[in-house]
């Protein structure tokens, strides 16, 4: 942990938030060397509850927060407008009703603009009902500044994506973006020999944590020799993924498919099961249907995680934060697992929609399956 500890410092301001500022190029040796030691980091905090678990252990006094309740937790969300933040929306909701504390949740959706998401901000400091604001920016830059002016009125907890003050509370957010790409990457290279051909399949450019999944796969594909052929966006179409793909195959033979994000991994394999090709090493992610795909087929897979869990966190901080108990702070970091072939049938549950995640922590609570749209 010390070691961990000095390439957090080493590192500066490699993280999206608190007071790790993104650095611009998302290409840090500091911090892609720290994130590559939380990967293997053992986790402090209640066993087999990750969402509570912290890889850092730097605490923040949140007595001067302390109020007696019930609490309203307002929440600024970037957006529900994938199905990885519809699983975890359901999350906080199900996660609220654990709090008797609690007495209303305020939720308004940015629905993916930075315009609307500074705007609902204002209202809701306007408005003066918060105990407490969650935020997921929509955007790092374009948020800082209201999320600064929220600081200054009430406790703020960032997650999922950061920004650059270190005014908020706690920045909850899993290992981050090299890591994934490094686990990916990783297996790649542990699985195709030297000089084998890779393509790189990514979702939407500029978006920190996305940026630095494909800068750490990058630098882990091309350190083992393999040939990066082509990094393309995909817009997270199922019908364009699988365009691109079968367009590579009419160039030549793929050896490995390397995801930033895996909603559309299954068309991807798709690609090759009709134009009769060989399978290739596959970086998915923990979405149901590509890990029901991976155990039809008998793919030699991983399926790397941005852990929905996260999304219980933030109640979670926000409840101790108002009762006056400390947090990790300024980040608190959780840990970010990967499926593999050993724990892949743990994972699977075909009663699920095919676009759930798996890594959702939530098949403890009162309401599964049925929110989440199982049966």
């Amino acid at each position: 942990m010390k070691k961990i500890l000095a390439l957090a410092l080493a590192a500066g301001l490699a993280l999206t938030g608190g007071t790790f500022a993104q650095a611009p190029n998302f290409d840090d040796p500091a911090e892609f060397a720290r994130q590559k030691e939380f990967l293997t980091a053992t986790p402090m905090g209640p066993e087999g509850m990750p969402w509570e678990q912290y890889l850092v252990e730097t605490m923040k006094d949140t007595a001067a927060f302390k109020k007696n309740g019930p609490y309203t937790v307002c929440f600024s969300n970037a957006g529900v407008n994938n199905p990885w933040r519809v699983v975890g929306w359901t999350n906080m909701q199900e996660e609220v009703k654990l709090h008797p504390e609690i007495g209303e949740l305020i939720h308004v959706d940015a629905e993916g603009s930075d315009d609307k998401q500074i705007a609902d901000i204002d209202d809701l400091l306007a408005g003066g009902k918060c105990s407490v604001l969650i935020v997921s920016p929509n955007t790092t830059a374009a948020l800082t500044p209201a999320v600064e002016k929220a600081c200054a009125v009430l406790p703020v907890i960032i997650f999922d994506r950061g920004v650059n003050t270190d005014c908020p509370v706690t920045f909850i957010h899993p290992v981050g973006g090299y890591g994934f790409g490094i686990q990916g990457a990783q297996f790649i290279a542990d699985n195709v020999k030297a000089g084998g051909n890779v393509l790189m399949l990514r979702i939407l450019p500029g978006v920190d944590v996305l940026e630095t999944r494909y800068s750490g796969g990058k630098h882990v594909l091309e350190d083992a020799g393999l040939n990066i052929v082509g990094a393309e966006f995909t817009d997270g179409d199922n019908a364009k993924t699988k365009s691109i793909v079968e367009d590579y195959l009419a160039r030549g033979k793929i050896d490995a498919i390397w995801m930033d994000a895996g909603a559309t991994a299954v068309a991807a394999v798709e690609a090759f099961e009709d134009g009769g090709y060989d399978m290739p090493v596959f970086v998915g992610e923990d979405q149901q249907d590509f890990l029901q795909k991976w155990k039809e087929l008998g793919l030699t897979a991983i399926a790397p995680a941005y852990p929905s869990y996260q999304w219980r966190t933030p109640i979670i901080a926000a409840v101790r934060t108002l009762k006056g108990e400390a947090v990790p702070s300024p980040e608190w970091i959780l840990p970010q697992p990967a499926i593999t072939q050993a724990t892949l049938d743990s994972f699977i549950n075909t009663d699920m929609p095919p676009l759930h995640y798996a890594l959702c922590g939530c098949e403890g609570m009162a309401n599964y399956p049925a929110a989440w749209g199982g049966k």
